[in-house]
């Protein structure tokens, strides 16, 4: 492939989503990623009830572009296959549990001896060592552990996860960045990335705001901003509004365009921190303005404006909108004969569009893998 990565040789040793999802970003890029499988292949093969053809929707949706071979870690033979692959890459993903990671030699430690320049990301749950390494870590797990749960939802609800994967994708992005570092830099090394710390670094601005002032932050109703107000979802006449006002001129304009010309004077209601001391008052009077319109009309009428307004769009809305449609979001993965679509790489470049291949079938690439000569 060409691409940013054209050249840059990664072995993906991974499952489900994190590390598959870290790989798929790259190979996006042009890198060659080697998935290596087990026997009875990735689980995330099966996970999904849904198939097109042969391909589960669930994998093809992490793993296009890749080459799949299967090795057993634990066989001599297995072995000595992975140490003929890491004599010519560049990089090795993988988010198996840390004593599987060590007991299958897939560090930086173990694997140093074959290529000096090996990267190896370690994507685990807790990080490699540590008191917690072991602990079983999935989405939900960490979502639960660093607060984001009790941070979502409705304040009358149980505490409530993200609608998707949050901690794995966004490890996932971490993981690869992490790689490309070390590429840049021109060494080996071991890259240790735990979805406890992505998450929890990811509450930035909320947990310094607890570890500097003592706040307690909670969930707030309508998914509410802590600070600014108004940024929430509203019901309308028809659907849910999302309005985001932050500067006091945007708020002016929507006054205006509300009809409410008062409220820019109002000490209730005139500048960002007013509002937010008054934030149950406001929201009342702006709630009572936009049930007299549909989302969609307060949109036609507030975005002209500079006014952050969007409806609340349903996945399926998403998918074949405007919007994505003129970012080319939805693309048909090979030659289009197997019906199989996918959401696009976020990354775009002024000279480079990539080639979306299908996700390979367990073992596909065996004969190419292992006929290539050593490493470049």
């Amino acid at each position: 492939m060409s691409g940013p990565l054209s050249g840059i040789r990664i072995i993906e040793v991974g499952h489900m989503l994190a590390g598959p999802y870290c790989g798929l970003l790259l190979a996006d890029m042009g890198a060659e990623v080697i998935k290596i499988e087990p026997p009875e292949g990735d689980i995330a093969r099966t996970v999904s009830p849904h198939f097109i053809g042969p391909h589960n929707a669930y994998f093809a949706s992490l793993n296009r572009n890749k080459k799949s071979v299967v090795i057993d870690l634990v066989s001599d033979v297995g072995r000595t296959q992975l140490k003929e692959l890491v004599g010519r890459s560049h990089a090795l993903i993988t988010n198996l549990r840390p004593s599987a990671i060590k007991k299958l030699g897939l560090t930086y430690s173990s694997l140093r001896r074959w290529n000096e320049q090996i990267i190896c990301v370690a994507l685990t749950g807790y990080g490699l060592e540590g008191p917690h390494a072991e602990n079983p870590a999935y989405d939900y797990v960490i979502q639960a552990l660093t607060g984001v749960m009790a941070l979502t939802g409705d304040p009358s609800a149980p505490p409530t996860k993200a609608g998707y994967s949050a901690v794995d994708n966004s490890a996932g992005l971490v993981a690869a960045m992490g790689l490309l570092a070390k590429i840049v830099e021109g060494k080996g090394g071991q890259v240790d990335v735990a979805m406890y710390d992505v998450m929890l670094s990811q509450l930035n601005y909320l947990a310094g705001a607890a570890l500097n002032t003592g706040e307690v932050v909670e969930r707030l109703a309508n998914s509410s901003h802590p600070y600014v107000v108004p940024a929430q979802i509203f019901p309308t006449a028809d659907g849910w509004l999302t309005l985001f006002i932050t500067h006091d001129k945007f708020w002016q304009k929507f006054c205006g365009e509300v009809a409410r010309p008062q409220w820019v004077k109002d000490p209730l209601f005139s500048t960002m921190a007013n509002r937010r001391q008054n934030r149950d008052v406001v929201l009342t009077a702006i709630g009572e303005v936009l049930m007299t319109a549909s989302a969609a009309e307060w949109v036609r009428r507030l975005v002209p404006l500079g006014v952050v307004a969007a409806e609340v769009d349903t996945l399926k809305q998403a998918l074949e909108s405007e919007l994505t449609r003129s970012r080319e979001l939805v693309v048909t993965l090979g030659d289009g004969s197997q019906g199989l679509r996918a959401v696009a790489s976020p990354l775009k470049f002024d000279d480079y569009t990539p080639h979306y291949g299908l996700p390979p079938l367990l073992n596909e690439h065996r004969a190419e893998v292992f006929g290539k000569a050593n490493r470049e």
